[in-house]
């Protein structure tokens, strides 16, 4: 593969050089947000969703600039990136934004910084898939429910520990828990349940990302007359559900198919991949 490059504050630079320094506050502290995103055919995807969810994630810790992250700065920056590394039309895209400031836990200034990052891809779809995941619930820690647990921050010690849970348990994903002991989120997902036939998520009360793609989804399973349901869910739920599918960002929508001993189908899921595919931002 030809050399790699990273946007390091607008500055187009090898991947391979250092940038951050050891008074980083993003290394120090998990000062900051990021975002995942996926460029399919040269359009990257939602991004007015994106655009919409970081600049709400760097007001809310009190970033200046946030509202120059617009959908505009995103899709130039995206595109300008990819070119360079030549791996278009396809990629997974991340954009992490700091506080650009020294101080300890008190910044002495509050601006933002960012590294934007790029891979190539092969699909040029969102592929559902062919066999389905095992999963189980990570019920060791449980996930805070306050203003910060809708944001993807940088600090991700509950998701690490649950992805060390998955590989010593030899499983595909695993589900999160709240702090009151209810479904959350997967490890890197956000979770749809479906019972009863209804199609349930977890609300945002409840503590999970504020996925884009969990918002995509929504509104193609309201648009294609699905009962929505957004609530507080006991993981009991599992042992009795018909499907269960995760989504997010880079993959779309991902199928379980199994939990324990369940086995669950994937009707659900498959529609609302084919309707994702043909979805008009």
């Amino acid at each position: 593969m030809s050399k790699q490059f990273i946007n390091f504050n607008g500055d187009i630079i090898p991947s391979d050089q250092q940038v951050l320094t050891v008074g980083n506050r993003g290394f120090k502290y998990g000062d900051g947000i990021f975002e995942s995103m996926r460029m399919l055919k040269g359009e990257l995807m939602f991004a007015e969703l994106h655009s919409e969810r970081i600049r709400k994630g760097l007001k809310l810790l009190k970033m200046d600039s946030w509202s120059q992250v617009d959908s505009w700065f995103i899709r130039e920056k995206v595109e300008e990136l990819v070119r360079r590394n030549k791996i278009g039309p396809d990629a997974r895209v991340r954009l992490t934004a700091f506080r650009n400031g020294e101080g300890l836990y008190s910044p002495t200034a509050n601006n933002m910084a960012y590294v934007l990052e790029a891979s190539k891809l092969t699909d040029n779809t969102y592929i559902l898939n062919h066999k389905g995941l095992i999963i189980d619930v990570y019920d060791e820690i449980t996930k805070p429910v306050n203003i910060l647990s809708n944001l993807k921050t940088c600090n991700s010690l509950i998701y690490v520990l649950a992805g060390i849970y998955k590989n010593q348990n030899s499983l595909d994903e695993v589900m999160v828990l709240n702090s009151n002991g209810f479904l959350c989120e997967s490890m890197s997902c956000n979770a749809f349940v479906v019972y009863d036939r209804k199609l349930y998520t977890p609300a945002l009360s409840e503590g999970c990302i504020a996925g884009v793609m969990r918002q995509v989804v929504i509104k193609l399973a309201k648009e294609n007359g699905i009962e929505l349901v957004e609530a507080q869910i006991s993981p009991d739920i599992l042992n009795e559900a018909d499907e269960v599918f995760l989504t997010n960002a880079a993959r779309g929508i991902q199928w379980v198919m199994g939990y324990h001993s369940k086995r669950y189908f994937n009707e659900v899921s498959r529609f609302l991949n084919e309707k994702l595919n043909t979805y008009k931002d």
